[in-house]
This record gives C-alpha cells, sequence and structure tokens, in this order.
C-alpha cells in the first residue's frame, strides 16, 4: 500500500494523542530495538520484530515503524477504534482483516513524521517518493541555531521534518516544495503535531518567497550530483552542482540582518588543494560571515557506486548506471565531489568572516549553540587591535572538552607523552593536536584569570624558561583562537 497523506485536522490531533499515550517516542524505539533502530532497512524488519514485546506499544513499532502488518484485533488493542479510524483518515494505513500501513511514522525527538517508508530495494520508487527522517536531515537538525527567531524558511521541505523543528522555536515559518506530495506529507505531520504556524507553499526552492526576509533559512533539498532526473527528494535537474550554488546565493539575499542559515549540499573539485573553491566563491560578497563544513571528499565512481547501491544486485543495471554517470562526470571534468553544509550568518560589516573545517558527519551532535557562540566569537577575534590582546582577556569553557595524553615508555623505565589532544565532546566533536604544557595552559581556564596568567602559571609550574615560556605563550594563544572561532571557549 502507498499512502496518500490527508491533513484532516481532528484525526491528525486524535492519531498523535494516541502515538502519544503509548509512548510511542524515540527514546521507546532505539530501547526496544537498540541504537541502530534508524540506520536499518526494511530488509532488517523480520529479524527487529522479534525483539518488540506483545504489547500495544510493541504493536505500535511494528506497525509504523517497522511497517509490518499486524492483525486487527491486535491493532484494535493497540490503537483502539479512534486511533484506527484516525489511520484510515489521514491516509496512514488501510485496515480489513488486518492493518496495512502505507507510510512509516518515525519519532523524532517529541515530533511525529510521516512519510514514505524506507527506499525500494529495487530502486524503483515512484518520483514523487518522500524521503523519511535521514542522516542528512539529522545533520541539518543539529547544525540549526535553535534560539527563538520571527519568520523561518526550510527550502525543499520534503516531509516538512526542518520546517516542524523550526516551527518550535519560530513565530512563523514558510516552508517550499516543488513536490505536492511532500507538502501533503508536511500539513499533515503539522497537524499531527498541532504545529498551525507553518505554511507550505508550492514551487522550486525560494520563489515561492520572492521579496520575503527571514531570521532563520534550512535546505536539505535534492543536492546530489548526477546525470539523472528520476526523482524528486534526490535529483534536482540542475547540471552539475548548480542547485547548491542557487541555494547558497538566494540564501544570502533572502536573509534578514543578524539571521542564520544552515544548508547542505554538494560541490565539484578538480583536486584536493581547489576541492572548496566553488562554495567558497558562491557565498562571497553575500554580506555574511561564513562556516564552509565538509564531511567527506569522493571521487566520482566512489559517488556513484554510493548512490546507485540499490540497485547494485542488477550487475547489467548497475554497470549502466555507473557509465552513465562517470560519462557525465567526465564531460563536467570533476575529479572530486564533495557534499557538506554551507553555515551563514547576516552580519552588517565592511569584512566579513570564513572558517573552512572537516567533520565526522557520524560524530556530530547538536551544535545549534556552538554555532551561534562561534561566530560570534570570530566577530570579537576579528576586532581585536593587537595579537597580545587575547593574552588579557578572561576565557572559560563554553562545553565540555576532553583532554587526552598518550604515554609510551622510555628505554630507562620512564614514561613520555607521544600525542595529546583536546576534544569537543559535544556539537561538531571535533579533535585537536597540541603539546602536553599547551593543554595544561588551557585546562586552567577558569572564567576568572586571564589567559595569559593562565599561560604564566603554567610556566612557573613546570619551571620553564623565557624561552619555553614564549614558545608556550604563542602556542597557546594560537590554540585558543581555534577553540574560541570553534565555539569551545567564550569569552567571560
Amino acid at each position: 500500500m502507498r499512502a496518500e497523506p490527508v491533513a484532516e485536522r481532528e484525526a491528525a490531533k486524535t492519531l498523535g494523542g494516541v502515538l502519544r499515550g503509548l509512548g510511542y517516542s524515540e527514546e521507546a524505539v532505539v530501547d526496544l530495538l537498540g541504537d541502530e533502530a534508524y540506520g536499518a532497512d526494511r530488509k532488517e524488519a523480520p529479524a527487529a520484530e522479534r525483539r518488540l514485546p506483545a504489547t500495544p506499544l510493541g504493536t505500535a513499532i511494528r506497525a509504523l515503524f517497522l511497517q509490518l502488518p499486524v492483525g486487527a484485533a491486535e491493532a484494535r488493542e493497540a490503537f483502539g477504534r479512534k486511533g484506527l479510524d484516525a489511520l484510515e483518515a489521514t491516509g496512514l494505513a488501510s485496515v480489513g482483516g488486518e492493518l496495512e500501513p502505507g507510510a512509516r511514522v518515525l519519532p523524532v525527538g517529541t515530533l511525529l513524521v510521516a512519510a514514505d517508508g524506507d527506499p525500494d530495494a529495487d530502486g524503483d520508487d515512484p518520483p514523487d517518493y518522500v524521503a523519511p527522517y535521514t542522516p542528512t536531515s539529522r545533520t541539518c537538525d543539529f547544525l540549526t541555531p535553535r534560539r527563538h527567531f520571527d519568520r523561518a524558511l526550510d527550502v525543499g521541505t520534503g516531509s516538512g521534518v526542518q520546517a516542524l523543528l523550526a516551527a518550535r522555536h519560530a513565530r512563523q515559518v514558510v516552508a517550499t516544495d516543488v513536490n505536492e506530495r511532500a507538502l501533503a506529507f508536511g500539513r499533515l505531520n503539522a497537524e499531527l503535531n498541532d504545529l498551525p504556524n507553518v505554511d507550505f507553499r508550492t514551487g522550486s526552492l525560494f520563489e515561492p518567497v520572492a521579496g520575503e526576509t527571514f531570521d532563520l533559512i534550512t535546505c536539505n533539498a535534492p543536492f546530489v550530483i548526477s546525470p539523472e532526473n528520476q526523482f524528486v527528494y534526490r535529483d534536482s535537474g540542475f547540471e552539475a552542482d548548480g542547485v547548491t550554488e542557487r541555494v547558497v546565493r538566494a540564501a544570502g539575499a533572502h536573509l534578514a540582518e543578524d539571521g542564520f542559515a544552515t544548508l547542505l549540499g554538494s560541490w565539484l573539485g578538480h583536486d584536493e588543494e581547489t576541492a572548496d573553491d566553488r562554495p567558497l566563491a558562491w557565498s562571497e560578497g553575500l554580506g555574511c560571515d561564513r562556516w564552509l563544513i565538509s564531511f567527506r571528499m569522493v571521487d566520482p565512481l566512489d559517488h556513484a557506486a554510493a548512490w546507485n547501491a540499490p540497485i547494485a544486485g542488477d550487475a547489467k543495471r548497475f554497470g549502466e548506471a555507473l557509465d552513465r554517470w562517470l560519462e557525465y562526470f567526465e564531460r563536467l571534468d570533476a575529479h572530486l565531489v564533495s557534499e557538506g553544509a554551507i553555515l551563514l550568518h547576516r552580519r552588517d560589516a565592511q569584512e566579513h568572516t570564513l572558517r573552512i573545517d572537516e567533520v565526522d558527519e557520524n560524530a556530530l551532535d547538536d551544535a545549534g549553540d556552538q554555532i551561534e557562540r562561534a561566530f560570534a566569537s570570530r566577530v570579537r577575534l576579528a576586532r581585536l587591535e593587537r595579537p597580545r590582546e587575547l593574552l588579557e582577556t578572561t576565557l572559560a569553557f563554553a562545553m565540555p572538552l576532553g583532554f587526552e595524553r598518550e604515554l609510551a615508555p622510555k628505554q630507562n623505565g620512564e614514561t613520555v607523552v607521544v600525542d595529546a589532544t583536546i576534544s569537543l565532546q559535544e556539537g561538531t566533536s571535533d579533535v585537536l593536536e597540541a603539546a602536553p604544557e599547551v593543554l595544561d595552559a588551557i585546562a586552567s581556564l577558569d572564567g576568572r584569570r586571564t589567559l595569559g596568567r593562565a599561560i604564566d602559571k603554567t610556566a612557573a609550574r613546570l619551571r620553564l624558561g623565557e624561552r619555553e615560556t614564549a614558545r608556550l605563550r604563542r602556542s597557546t594563544v594560537r590554540l585558543a583562537r581555534e577553540l574560541l572561532e570553534l565555539g569551545a571557549l567564550r569569552f567571560s
């Protein structure tokens, strides 16, 4: 069964109440199915089903998370008559001799998000397939600031999940998409979560909001670079990385002063040294501070193989797809494909800051507050008139930091530090190398003593000479700047 979602207000409200009453939540799913539950595909559902208890909650997870049919009596016991009627009225399931789910309802934090199930194993999904909450959805979520905003915009909204997340901290949200079926899911999900402040509009990217500005813009649009135009959720129809370029340039034009944009995308490169030149050019001159975060950089073959993995079981079809994709990249004279995020902060200034980082997407955690601190710190650092001014400032930890030292034995039985790192324990989870004495100086920052005083105390404790102290001062200032730019330290 394929769902035809209907934003029936009372039915959606009833269904949301029933599911929350059952304890149908992200925490419950992970508790019963394990930490990898959200990353599993449909072929693993029969095994996962065996982990579920014979309870109403187990039945709900079986039907709406694993998308397995359940008997009518079992469904009635779990959802009740009103819940079953609501599932049918919203188009999410049919009820006859058994309950047959037509969509997947994922608990995402405190939200309930309905969409199509996992992609078809043979890669034969219809063009208007609506992707569920995916790893890139989570990435976009984690990289979005969550302060209170007046107006927010989600471009290429799909199931509407980014718009719904924004609706909890924005007065008004606008969500756009060219896929009418995606917008139908989005409207249903807004009702399911009782979020009436989302306006869903039909149209490509920013076309439905011409002339409007927003305090927050998110975009997890179809950014896959390919010769295909098969799936609305994946293929943009733009040549090369044109969709990412269009989104970045337009986002700058639609950002209000002090507004933030979190934009996921792909871009082409010729070699590692110039891999990020294209997004840097697109984002220049927009009146924004910029943070370019790269998650991965692969060659065209790896890129093509990954996105055609659903048809890898059909050797002929898979080979033809690889040939077609590789010919396309050869025509574009592209040797590298990068995926990442472009973060923007609109600020009225003569000069704007820029930072480029590589981040392990799998280690990423909620970084919204970190991103705001990072942009604010970079502005303050740019205003320092003398490098030594940083030594006179008072700094403190803005998040938990981990200090590690790897020890190795010497021949005389003593140990020596062979590697020392400082790591962000949340957010972007960066890991930075530093000398042990530099880590000691950073670790002593408490929000009361200046950076210079922390360095001097460390040098005195270690009995460093004048030259070693000067070297410690330079190295610690460099690391402190880095940690401030990452939002890991803060000015106090």
